[in-house]
């Protein structure tokens, strides 16, 4: 009996992802931010034939089974990368990214023949070339950093399944989806800094080292459509607040009437000085306070670095932060 299963990664540029000097061309319309990937990842090829993210890691494995273990096994995914649309007025020019060869480890098949482990790296190097800093003559290197994620996936001979994030690069962000197709999981932070002034030769998975993945959990489908809704209304954009690690945003018994949109990092949720939750990206925040008589329930403390996004909770529907609300309830687990 054939096993199948896979697990995809989708990276992608997202608004507020980069900063200072090199967000102009953003800015001016000449590069652009990318749309969030769908919910449900349906055709990769039609999202990269879109332009619609920067580079894809697909690792599909299959597992062959007979008497209850595991008599062979393979890699049947593959990494894709798109291009860097450049646009000035009505001319535009693509610059193809490079992609790297895919690293794809041995299985480590379980000693008792139960389940294999499978992992796979993809990437490689972005459209346009930026100027760095080298140690040597002519001390500026003209040349575009590298992006990837490191994924595992792990079958058993019952059927089941599960996904790591092993690495990935600091930038740009980088969604995860299950065997299913469905998100399931992104990266925590996004350091565009860090990436662009340290991710080449051996400081990737192609030289000697990764970067370890902070990865939490997919929010719910509603919080993305309401974080969509406060990010590009068009009446009132959001304030943005940033956050260093140890920073606190809110605490339990404060009075409070706004919204938060946890735009990048990780926050933790305290109830009574103990930690309930960890929260990334996506999540939508404080709406206990404003259902239930305008004070927090609980206090939301950064992990790390955070930038997160502060509306005013007359411009979302109220229906939609009750549900929102009935999902979450960490206070009372």
């Amino acid at each position: 009996m054939r096993i199948t299963s896979s697990v995809t990664s989708i990276s992608w540029i997202p608004s507020e992802a980069i900063q200072g000097m090199t967000k102009l061309p953003f800015e001016a319309g000449m590069s652009h931010y990318d749309p969030p990937p769908p919910d449900v990842l349906d055709d990769v090829d039609d999202l990269r034939l879109a332009d619609r993210f920067r580079f894809a890691n697909r690792l599909e494995a299959w597992i062959e089974v007979e008497g209850g273990r595991i008599v062979d096994c393979g890699h049947a995914g593959q990494g894709l990368i798109g291009a860097t649309i450049l646009r000035l007025g009505s001319r535009s020019a693509s610059f193809p990214a490079v992609p790297f060869p895919d690293l794809q480890s041995e299985p480590e098949i379980a000693p008792d023949g139960t389940s294999a482990r499978f992992v796979q790296t993809a990437g490689g190097r972005t459209g346009v070339p930026a100027p760095r800093h080298v140690n040597r003559p002519p001390y500026i290197q003209l040349v575009a950093p590298l992006a990837w994620t490191t994924l595992a996936l792990t079958l058993r001979v019952d059927g089941s399944a599960e996904f790591e994030v092993v690495g990935a690069s600091p930038f740009p962000r980088h969604w995860i989806y299950g065997y299913d197709h469905s998100l399931a999981a992104k990266s925590g932070t996004i350091d565009f800094k860090e990436w662009y002034r340290t991710a080449f030769g051996k400081h990737t998975p192609w030289g000697d080292e990764d970067s370890p993945a902070l990865v939490t959990a997919a929010e719910t489908a509603l919080e993305r459509r309401v974080s969509a809704q406060i990010m590009r209304g068009d009446d009132r954009k959001p304030e943005i607040n940033c956050l260093r690690a140890g920073d606190r945003l809110v605490a339990q018994g404060d009075p409070g009437g706004e919204l938060f949109v946890l735009l990048d990092g990780v926050l933790v949720v305290e109830v009574d000085g103990v930690s309930i939750a960890e929260v990334g990206p996506g999540a939508i925040l404080g709406e206990r306070a404003i259902l239930e008589g305008g004070r927090r329930t609980s206090t939301l403390r950064a992990v790390t670095a955070a930038k997160v996004a502060v509306a005013a909770a007359a411009d979302i529907d109220e229906a939609a932060l009750a549900e929102i609300s009935a999902s979450h309830r960490r206070e009372d687990r």
